[in-house]
């Protein structure tokens, strides 16, 4: 048995004196800059960042076209209200609704502030075609934020421990299952829409059936339901398409996009399509920072960045190829239960609970995160190379199996 291992960058919380509020249980490793895949802390240890900021940084760290915009726009204009035309917000508008086949889009500055906008949209949408009550299908593996609404849509009780009165109006299903949707489809008269994720990341990615979402697109036609895709963490070429439901031939009446959008600047998207796109007339709904000409133009250049270098090309290769690797090199290890994922989303289901393994992992100078208390998220920049992912590989099974000797 080896002893447990020394980490030079001294892995613990931030002290209690941080001026901080204690919402985040923050290791005390001090990042200062980074490169591409490569990140560094204030002692001078690099590490491989298999994080992404979680997923959000997927032309990796300080890429130059991305740091040409921020400097370009800076220089220009940062901020003016949306009560005038922003011309750098229409061009984006109609990039992605070009990508999307959607028809119209929301700007705001989160995954939950889309989410929150999908939301508000399928009530809207209920009421308009009187139903007097909307209820939303939501999963049992499910993640869609942290506002009152999109934690009530969620499954932790954790998040929503002590939040209640949580938010009305959501009906559970499990998730991968048809027949269950058509069962409550005969029981409940209120449905609008069903909501859900493509992967339920922070469940351990767990990867569907094939034809899930064509099932559930049939579903809703049948009914007149909205099919309404939570692509925060999936979107934005992680999982080797552009959004996840581009793997099927279906299109969705409401798309969610965040995270790796502008590479790190605050944006959210909701997108929509048919008699829905136009629900938000003036005054019904607003954020006072969403698709500003600063986080527009920097989406922008994510866009054309992805188009130029065939970004999501390589999440697709690459992301076959660390999911390859990752099982031949684990394959003798018990303790592993399962490896799944889908483009450069990727899951490493141990045996037991891991969180302390974060500290082996800055050992070993990998970062990485724990989700669903047992699985390893692998969620890399999509620009990673195959001999960053041999790297990554290398580190993540030596932090596994010492993970087991020490614990």
């Amino acid at each position: 048995m080896y002893a447990r291992p020394v980490v030079s960058c001294e892995v613990k919380t931030i002290m209690s004196t941080s001026a901080l509020m204690p919402a985040y249980s923050r290791l005390a490793v001090n990042f200062t800059h980074g490169k591409g895949c490569w990140i560094f802390d204030d002692k001078g240890n690099q590490y491989l960042d298999g994080l992404a900021g979680i997923a959000v940084s997927a032309l990796g760290h300080c890429h130059p076209n991305i740091v040409a915009a921020i400097k370009e726009q800076a220089d220009k204009l940062i901020h003016i209200s949306n009560t005038f035309v922003i011309e750098e917000t229409e061009l984006l508008a109609n990039e992605l609704m070009t990508l999307t086949k959607m028809d119209k889009v929301f700007f705001g500055n989160s995954g939950a502030e889309a989410n929150e906008a999908a939301i508000k949209l399928a009530r809207l949408y209920g009421h308009a075609n009187q139903v007097e009550n909307p209820e939303i299908i939501v999963m049992d593996k499910a993640f869609h934020g942290r506002t009152l609404a999109t934690l009530s849509a969620s499954s932790s009780r954790k998040i929503q421990a002590g939040f209640e009165p949580l938010v009305t109006g959501f009906v559970r299903a499990p998730f991968n299952d048809i027949k269950a949707i058509k069962k409550i489809a005969t029981q409940r008269k209120h449905i609008v829409a069903i909501l859900l994720e493509p992967i339920p990341a922070n469940s351990g990615i767990i990867i569907p059936q094939d034809n899930y979402l064509s099932e559930l697109r049939k579903i809703c036609d049948e009914h007149q339901w909205l099919l309404m895709l939570d692509e925060i963490q999936s979107g934005v070429g992680r999982t080797g398409k552009f959004y996840a439901y581009q793997h099927e031939p279906i299109i969705p009446d409401v798309v969610s996009s965040a995270k790796a959008l502008a590479n790190g600047i605050p944006i959210g998207a909701c997108m929509a399509r048919g008699d829905i796109k136009d629900l938000f007339q003036s005054g019904k709904h607003g954020s006072t920072f969403g698709g500003n000409p600063f986080a527009a133009h920097v989406a922008r250049a994510v866009l054309k960045t992805f188009r130029e270098e065939k970004v999501v090309e390589n999440a697709e290769k690459i992301g076959s190829y660390l999911l390859k690797s990752l099982k031949e090199c684990l394959a003798d290890f018990n303790h592993v239960k399962a490896i799944r994922g889908k483009g450069l989303l990727i899951g490493i289901e141990l045996d037991k609970p891991c969180k302390n393994i974060y500290e082996i992992g800055l050992q070993n100078k990998v970062l990485f995160s724990v989700t669903a208390e047992n699985v390893i998220r692998v969620v890399p920049p999509l620009i990673i190379s195959q001999q960053e992912v041999d790297i990554l590989v290398e580190r993540l099974t030596k932090t596994i199996k010492t993970f087991y000797e020490v614990f």
